[in-house]
């Protein structure tokens, strides 16, 4: 491969790391559209008890969240991508954390197998298989300063655009201060 062809190696490789992280963050944010736009519109999604389409796929997994979490992590770490012209099939390690309604955590571990797909240069998924290959419930503890008066004054976490990193510019409106350790 010459020179060229690294690039556009590379470039694909972040494209198609970017739609998986668009994945995770729409999941999370409870952003509907983000998450629609990582897979293609015919996209199959195998996620254990759910086995459908993207729309029906967002449908499902808004409602398992909703009703059982008050919040949401999709970490993505090691990630492996072959690709061959227009199609990639990419291995992603994940791990899942959540803040239960009843204040209970929820962890779980696995990995995305995905089979993505360039069309009109867009990378996004046309097939995944989500396999767990662990999970448990770890004993919860207090939320790190949320007795903080002012914590949250940049914007409370929440699953939807109210939530903080939809704001642009984003501006620190919290008087600076030094903790003693």
């Amino acid at each position: 491969m010459g020179q060229g062809g690294e690039i556009r190696h590379l470039i694909d490789r972040q494209a198609i790391l970017d739609c998986l992280t668009r994945y995770c963050r729409g999941v999370d944010r409870f952003d509907r559209d983000l998450v629609l736009s990582a897979y293609h519109p015919d996209a199959v999604d195998d996620h254990g008890a759910f086995v459908g389409t993207r729309e029906e796929f967002v449908d499902w997994v808004f409602a398992l969240h909703g009703k059982g979490q008050i919040s949401t992590q999709h970490h993505l770490t090691n990630h492996t991508c072959e690709i061959d012209g227009d199609v990639a099939h990419a291995e992603t390690y994940y791990l899942f954390t959540a803040r239960n309604v009843d204040e209970t955590l929820w962890v779980a571990g696995g990995r995305y197998l995905d089979r993505l797909e360039r069309r009109m240069d867009q990378w996004r998924i046309a097939s995944r298989y989500c396999i767990v290959e662990w999970s448990g419930t770890p004993p919860a503890g207090p939320i790190p300063f949320a007795d903080i008066a002012d914590v949250h004054i940049n914007g409370k976490p929440g699953r939807n655009a109210a939530d903080p990193s939809y704001i642009r510019p984003l501006i620190n409106r919290r008087a600076r201060r030094i903790p003693s350790p």
